[in-house]
């Protein structure tokens, strides 16, 4: 009867390692579709882009923008020069124009996110009565497009005066029309923040009051940090609404010192495509699109979590 022996390893050789290969979870060929597939993608995205921003470094002033250059014959920054110094017939400059945006932008995020996010809390913690009534209220009125409201807006501001001339009244003033973009955003402002407040576990709330905190104490230092994405969302949102917003500016506002970068922008277009100046209106677009990227990049690990959670719970 033969036996087999049995070879233990030598600890003191060195073993050869075999590599561990991890074997792709999709095939080559899939892997390879895919990646053409976002490739296309991309390039589809940023086509127009480098086309704007070519545009705007072409100094020839060409009448339709037929062509692409990367970098066109000539390049330079004069038209980002012209704007800056003032970018239409109207006496005010670049500086004045984005002051104006910022205001709304900002103003607009922060009322958006403070009363938004008070509103939000009480819909989603307390049983008042007329609850479920006053939420259906607050979606019909996000599903109305803003443009609807403006009407009405205009009468109900126009009847407030703020000055002693007949022009000067609220809704001639970046505060009214401030007002106005905020009554637009509140709705999104509410269902979206009362969405991400309902995941925050209620146990959190009922320990910091088994602890003696009052409910503005758990509110401000408990709710609040916890719901930061959707703050973040929700204020990004705000600010991108106000910044761009063009249709109530439009319609609102009379004194050129109260215009805005949106309006000027539409200010640099004409009646015919040959009329307009495509590279000051390129270096315009890229100005103005320029600062709500900025925010955007701040706010990026914000706002990411915030999209993936408020809206859908």
């Amino acid at each position: 009867m033969s036996t087999q022996a049995n070879v233990m390893p030598n600890p003191g050789v060195d073993q050869p390692v075999r590599p561990n290969r991890r074997r792709p979870e999709l095939p080559y060929g899939k892997q390879l579709l895919y990646q053409v597939m976002l490739l296309f993608i991309a390039f589809i995205t940023l086509f127009p882009i480098l086309w704007v921003v070519s545009l705007s470094l072409d100094p020839r002033s060409i009448s339709r923008p037929t062509e692409l250059n990367l970098i066109p014959p000539g390049a330079s920054l004069a038209a980002y020069q012209k704007v800056m110094d003032q970018p239409t017939n109207n006496k005010i400059s670049f500086a004045e124009l984005a002051f104006n945006s910022a205001k709304l932008g900002v103003g607009v995020s922060l009322f958006a996110v403070a009363i938004g996010v008070s509103a939000a809390y009480v819909f989603s913690r307390f049983d008042i009565r007329g609850r479920r009534v006053l939420m259906l209220a607050v979606l019909a009125v996000l599903m109305l497009p803003s443009i609807g409201a403006i009407a009405p807006l205009y009468v109900l501001l126009n009847k407030i005066q703020i000055g002693a001339g007949p022009a000067e009244t609220l809704r001639n003033s970046l505060l009214g029309v401030g007002l106005a973009i905020t009554s637009g955003a509140l709705p999104f402002s509410i269902w979206n923040l009362k969405g991400y407040l309902d995941t925050i576990p209620r146990d959190l709330e009922e320990a910091a009051r088994i602890d003696g905190a009052t409910i503005n104490q758990t509110f401000r230092l408990i709710i609040l940090p916890l719901a930061t994405p959707a703050l973040a969302v929700t204020a990004f949102l705000g600010f991108l609404s106000g910044w761009t917003e063009f249709a109530l500016s439009w319609q609102f506002l009379s004194n050129v010192k109260d215009f805005t970068l949106s309006m000027a922008l539409w200010n640099m277009t004409g009646q015919y495509s040959g009329q307009v100046p495509w590279s000051n209106f390129a270096a315009m677009s890229i100005l103005v699109a320029a600062p709500v990227a900025v925010v955007y990049l701040a706010l990026q690990k914000y706002i990411i979590g915030g999209l993936t959670i408020g809206s859908v719970k």
